[in-house]
């Protein structure tokens, strides 16, 4: 149906959605209660959905990006905050492994990250600084033959529970902005602390604020070179970006797949709900805005494995779209449910939350406009 898929991402999203049925959707609650999914990102690491880009001599099934897409896409309709974590894995930690990564890291975390053995998390923000992200402050400072880093993190997805952090640090002068920023695989060890975030929505992803207390590492610990943090955290960015619009579709399809079973079920006036034209159009509307964004979050992974120019430009157009439409249809499944979609039996009210997150992390939505709009003006016809 999609001319950027073929029969192999039909059988992954087989696979996947086979996979959210049986496992994710009877824990979707649990972990929106705050239970960090980890056997569940092992269970996908067996089956090749946490990082099906992956080489097979590194624990993958060696398909592409589109496949992560989907594989994101499908877990995202029952629990975006397991989406969540499963993309910064895969679209940033695994691929800055695979192509950043000195033979030393590859060969001891590039498998293990790739079958969710291991949870390293992507260590960028600061209270200081989030959308204005090369401000950063922590440093890395030359000891002998040694890196001792010393900074905070904060809002760090999967922080409280990774086993090692991909850390920016600052490696020069602060003036210097991005030419100065250097990334560092750190290890969880005494010399790292985590302390919990409380979030709205997205429960469930071990957020956490991370402070490194002098920790020493050596020059092998580096990913993408001295100082070359700058080019690795925005293929990261595109990446994350692309797959922060999968999130979005699969929220906007698991809600308003959600509102219209319950407005066939609920009956006023004498008739079904769904009978009333205005909840047709709100849910015609929905499924309308789903396809759309669809095509354009495909084309962006398509971009993407083929290596085509226009990938950044397409990858901010998913995540700006895909996030809007994220929450535009959870509050409109959540008005098609009334009173039922505002409590918290429905699962409405969980994805209405989580939606929220989506127009922030990845790079809130104004900094993806302000890229979109330079990116724009560049391919203009």
């Amino acid at each position: 149906m999609y001319p950027q898929l073929d029969e192999v991402h039909n059988l992954v999203r087989k696979t996947a959605r086979d996979f959210v049925e049986r496992k994710v959707e009877p824990n979707a609650r649990r972990i929106d209660q705050g239970w960090y999914p980890r056997e569940l990102l092992r269970e996908m690491g067996e089956l090749g959905l946490l990082a099906p880009h992956a080489p097979p001599e590194y624990g993958g099934p060696g398909l592409d990006f589109r496949s992560l897409v989907l594989v994101v896409e499908e877990v995202a309709r029952s629990s975006p905050a397991l989406a969540t974590v499963a993309e910064v894995q895969g679209s940033m930690v695994v691929h800055n492994l695979m192509h950043y990564a000195g033979r030393e890291l590859r060969e001891r975390w590039l498998q293990p990250a790739v079958r969710g053995e291991k949870i390293i998390a992507f260590a960028l923000s600061e209270p200081c600084c989030g959308s204005d992200a090369f401000s950063l402050e922590t440093k890395a400072e030359r000891v002998g033959g040694s890196w001792v880093i010393n900074g905070t993190k904060l809002w760090i997805t999967s922080g409280m529970y990774a086993d090692a952090f991909l850390v920016a640090a600052r490696t020069g002068s602060p003036k210097e902005k991005h030419k100065t920023v250097t990334l560092f695989l750190v290890e969880r060890g005494k010399c790292v602390e985590t302390n919990p975030v409380t979030v709205m929505g997205v429960r469930g992803t071990g957020t956490a604020e991370v402070k490194l207390h002098g920790c020493e590492v050596g020059d092998e610990a580096i990913v993408g070179g001295l100082n070359g943090g700058f080019k690795v955290v925005l293929d990261d960015l595109n990446n994350g970006r692309t797959c922060v619009g999968a999130i979005g579709l699969g929220i906007a399809q698991g809600a308003i797949k959600e509102a219209e079973a319950y407005a066939r079920r609920r009956t006023a006036f004498g008739t079904a709900i769904i009978n009333f034209q205005v909840l047709q159009h709100y849910v015609a509307s929905i499924k309308a805005q789903i396809e759309a964004v669809r095509g354009v979050v495909y084309t962006a992974a398509y971009y993407r494995d083929k290596n085509v120019e226009f990938f950044p430009l397409y990858a901010q157009i998913a995540k700006y779209l895909g996030s809007r439409l994220a929450v535009d249809a959870t509050r409109i499944a959540m008005q098609i449910m009334g009173g039922f979609g505002y409590s918290t039996d429905s699962k409405v009210e969980m994805l209405y939350r989580d939606a929220k997150a989506t127009e922030i992390y990845e790079g809130a939505n104004e900094v993806v406009l302000n890229a979109l709009f330079k990116l724009a003006e560049k391919y203009e016809a």
